[in-house]
């Protein structure tokens, strides 16, 4: 199989965008993204990946690492009714990730655009995004432009939410 990780670092590079990896441990959550020590580098992304009830809306939502995301609130504003974390089949399906590696990059699966992207504000005045690149084995560190730059060359819409 094609190394995920790979794809990732040649789509950034064909960009010309600055980046730099951190390789770890494979994580599976926060915590354990905590527990590596990496918050020097940048800041550390959370990413949801959600469902609207009926299933028929997907959301990929990423902000702060500590940012506490009220579900409710977030459909209110997405126009999404209720949200709920999508599972790990509509994970695979729509986006080509495992859980624990839920990451902006995995739009570069989602070729039929099924999926609608939001960023929390807040990120945009942050130095260094670090996320990672289709794997939970490392993660990626670059701006906020440079994320957004990268989706834009994929067609996708990068809507700026406040969270």
């Amino acid at each position: 199989m094609e190394d995920q990780k790979q794809r990732v670092y040649d789509a950034l590079d064909k960009l010309k965008i600055k980046y730099e990896v951190v390789e770890h441990e494979p994580v599976y959550t926060m915590e354990d993204m905590d527990r590596l020590g990496l918050p020097e580098k940048g800041t550390l992304c959370k990413n949801l990946f959600l469902r609207d009830s009926k299933g028929k809306r997907h959301f990929l939502v990423t902000c702060e690492e500590d940012k506490k995301v009220d579900l409710k609130a977030l459909g209110r504003q997405l126009g999404g009714g209720n949200l709920s974390f999508a599972s790990e089949d509509r994970l695979e399906k729509y986006l080509g990730l495992k859980q624990g590696s839920v990451t902006p990059f995995g739009l570069m699966n989602d070729t039929d655009h099924a999926v609608e992207f939001f960023i929390d504000k807040d990120l945009s005045r942050c130095k260094s995004l670090g996320i990672h690149p289709l794997e939970n084995t490392a993660t990626v560190f670059l701006s906020f432009k440079d994320l957004d730059k990268f989706l834009w060359d994929l067609d996708v819409d990068v809507v700026k939410v406040k969270l």
